[in-house]
């Protein structure tokens, strides 16, 4: 049966994880030949039409890891300065995701829309709004800490920030990660990576 939701993991020839594409970008990548290998499992198959000369149905199989030619235009102009210093994009999901949805205060789970974005050293005392500056925190948390520090305002976090890697954005961005997809992500984790320990 043809899983329309299941994103495909889009990367380099070397094997970066760039992006996740719907089936509808594969379908069109692995029919202009640009993708250079495939891994993983077969996740669908894609009917076309009845060739008129052979009678016969066209179909193209898609794996859930696709290596094409070429970045993402978006993760090329990111990436202009080199991939070592490529900063993802802040947003709150995947910032919630490398939490694991945990106030980073209080250290309860909550669904993604009790949580809030919580800045370590506030903007009104010089903060800024950067991966290694803001946790995740429950509401109330976040309105006790109000704009103070964690220690002006006598409460301690659980785990420290950290700015995530290519590979670890990705796999942040993801909601519905195959196993063969999540390995191939964690291979690309550094081995310090705090999700390692969270997956």
């Amino acid at each position: 049966m043809l899983d329309i939701t299941q994103p495909i993991l889009r990367t380099d020839v070397s094997g970066m994880p760039l992006e996740w594409i719907h089936f509808r970008h594969a379908v069109t990548l692995i029919t202009l030949d640009q993708v250079a290998y495939t891994c993983g499992e077969f996740v669908m198959t894609v009917r076309g039409g009845i060739n008129r000369l052979t009678q016969c149905q066209s179909k193209l199989e898609v794996n859930s890891i696709l290596a094409t030619c070429g970045a993402s235009q978006a993760f090329s102009k990111d990436c202009s300065n080199g991939r070592d210093r490529y900063t993802p994009p802040l947003h709150n999901i995947p910032l919630f995701q490398r939490d694991a949805c945990i106030c980073l205060y209080c250290g309860e789970q909550f669904k993604p829309v009790a949580l809030s974005r919580d800045h370590v050293t506030p903007f009104s005392q010089g903060g800024q709004d950067s991966w290694n500056n803001v946790v995740t925190a429950c509401v109330r948390c976040n309105n006790f800490k109000a704009g103070r520090t964690p220690e002006q305002a006598g409460m301690k976090l659980i785990a420290v920030p950290f700015t995530p890697t290519h590979a670890e954005y990705v796999y942040l961005q993801g909601r519905r990660i195959l196993a063969d997809q999540m390995e191939f992500l964690k291979s690309h984790f550094p081995r310090t990576s705090p999700l390692h320990q969270r997956i």
